[in-house]
Protein backbone atom coordinates (compact mmCIF):
# COMPACT_ATOMS: atom_id res chain seq x y z
CA UNK A 1 0.00 0.00 0.00
CA UNK A 2 1.17 3.50 -0.88
CA UNK A 3 2.05 5.73 2.20
CA UNK A 4 -0.52 8.21 0.31
CA UNK A 5 -3.16 6.80 1.08
CA UNK A 6 -5.56 8.63 3.49
CA UNK A 7 -5.91 5.29 5.51
CA UNK A 8 -2.33 4.98 5.96
CA UNK A 9 -2.06 8.43 7.06
CA UNK A 10 -1.42 7.73 10.65
CA UNK A 11 0.72 4.51 10.45
CA UNK A 12 3.14 7.39 8.74
CA UNK A 13 2.67 10.04 11.02
CA UNK A 14 3.63 7.62 13.90
CA UNK A 15 6.68 6.03 11.98
CA UNK A 16 7.83 9.62 11.36
CA UNK A 17 7.19 10.51 15.02
CA UNK A 18 9.03 7.52 16.06
CA UNK A 19 12.05 8.96 13.94
CA UNK A 20 11.22 12.63 15.75
CA UNK A 21 11.45 11.05 19.39
CA UNK A 22 14.66 9.13 18.24
CA UNK A 23 16.93 12.57 16.76
CA UNK A 24 15.26 14.97 19.31
CA UNK A 25 15.91 12.38 22.40
CA UNK A 26 12.51 12.60 23.47
CA UNK A 27 12.54 9.46 25.32
CA UNK A 28 8.57 10.71 26.75
CA UNK A 29 7.21 11.09 23.12
CA UNK A 30 8.76 7.69 22.30
CA UNK A 31 7.90 6.11 25.32
CA UNK A 32 3.74 6.94 24.43
CA UNK A 33 4.19 5.58 21.00
CA UNK A 34 5.74 2.31 21.64
CA UNK A 35 4.51 -0.42 23.68
CA UNK A 36 5.74 -1.45 27.11
CA UNK A 37 6.87 -5.08 26.02
CA UNK A 38 8.78 -3.52 22.82
CA UNK A 39 12.04 -4.27 21.26
CA UNK A 40 14.54 -3.09 18.91
CA UNK A 41 16.32 -5.97 16.73
CA UNK A 42 19.43 -3.77 15.81
CA UNK A 43 21.79 -4.52 12.53
CA UNK A 44 23.96 -7.11 14.67
CA UNK A 45 21.02 -9.20 15.94
CA UNK A 46 21.05 -7.59 19.02
CA UNK A 47 17.39 -7.68 20.18
CA UNK A 48 17.07 -4.47 22.48
CA UNK A 49 14.09 -3.66 25.02
CA UNK A 50 12.62 -0.51 24.98
CA UNK A 51 13.55 0.06 28.71
CA UNK A 52 17.42 -0.42 27.74
CA UNK A 53 16.69 1.13 23.88
CA UNK A 54 15.15 4.72 25.70
CA UNK A 55 17.61 4.50 28.34
CA UNK A 56 20.77 4.79 26.02
CA UNK A 57 19.21 7.23 24.32
CA UNK A 58 18.72 9.71 27.32
CA UNK A 59 22.49 8.93 27.93
CA UNK A 60 23.82 9.53 24.58
CA UNK A 61 25.36 6.16 24.02
CA UNK A 62 22.85 6.20 21.16
CA UNK A 63 22.69 9.50 19.70
CA UNK A 64 20.24 10.03 16.26
CA UNK A 65 21.77 12.96 13.93
CA UNK A 66 20.29 13.46 11.00
CA UNK A 67 17.85 11.17 8.80
CA UNK A 68 16.63 11.47 5.55
CA UNK A 69 13.76 9.69 4.15
CA UNK A 70 13.78 7.26 0.91
CA UNK A 71 10.74 5.25 1.08
CA UNK A 72 7.87 4.49 3.34
CA UNK A 73 5.75 1.36 2.58
CA UNK A 74 2.25 0.11 4.79
CA UNK A 75 0.63 -3.19 5.06
CA UNK A 76 -2.77 -3.12 7.37
CA UNK A 77 -4.39 -6.33 7.86
CA UNK A 78 -7.13 -5.97 10.05
CA UNK A 79 -5.55 -4.31 13.50
CA UNK A 80 -2.18 -4.88 12.64
CA UNK A 81 0.27 -3.30 10.33
CA UNK A 82 3.70 -3.74 8.97
CA UNK A 83 5.80 -0.13 8.37
CA UNK A 84 8.83 -0.35 6.43
CA UNK A 85 10.64 2.89 6.16
CA UNK A 86 13.93 3.17 4.51
CA UNK A 87 16.30 6.26 5.27
CA UNK A 88 19.71 7.21 5.31
CA UNK A 89 20.66 7.28 9.06
CA UNK A 90 23.58 9.76 10.59
CA UNK A 91 23.69 7.98 14.47
CA UNK A 92 26.11 7.17 16.50
CA UNK A 93 25.76 3.93 18.21
CA UNK A 94 27.64 3.06 21.37
CA UNK A 95 30.83 5.36 20.55
CA UNK A 96 30.97 4.75 16.79
CA UNK A 97 29.17 7.21 14.27
CA UNK A 98 28.30 6.20 10.88
CA UNK A 99 25.81 6.75 8.06
CA UNK A 100 23.61 3.95 7.14
CA UNK A 101 21.07 2.84 4.63
CA UNK A 102 19.10 1.93 7.12
CA UNK A 103 15.60 0.01 6.89
CA UNK A 104 13.22 0.10 9.91
CA UNK A 105 10.44 -2.54 9.49
CA UNK A 106 8.25 -1.88 12.50
CA UNK A 107 4.95 -3.94 13.46
CA UNK A 108 2.35 -2.08 14.69
CA UNK A 109 -1.17 -2.92 16.52
CA UNK A 110 -4.04 -0.36 16.58
CA UNK A 111 -5.46 0.04 20.21
CA UNK A 112 -8.15 2.29 20.97
CA UNK A 113 -7.66 4.01 17.67
CA UNK A 114 -3.98 4.38 18.06
CA UNK A 115 -1.52 2.76 16.47
CA UNK A 116 1.51 1.18 18.72
CA UNK A 117 4.63 0.13 18.16
CA UNK A 118 5.21 -3.78 19.40
CA UNK A 119 9.11 -4.40 17.63
CA UNK A 120 11.19 -2.52 14.66
CA UNK A 121 13.47 -4.86 13.00
CA UNK A 122 16.63 -2.64 11.70
CA UNK A 123 18.69 -4.03 8.34
CA UNK A 124 20.22 -2.35 5.76
CA UNK A 125 19.03 -1.78 2.11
Amino acid sequence: MSPSSDANAPLVEAHRAMYRGMLERDTDLLDDLLDGGYTLTHLTGYQQSKTEWLQQIDSGEMRYHSWRERSTSVEVTDETAVVVGRNVVDATIWGSRATWNLQLTTTYERRTGEWIALQTVATTF
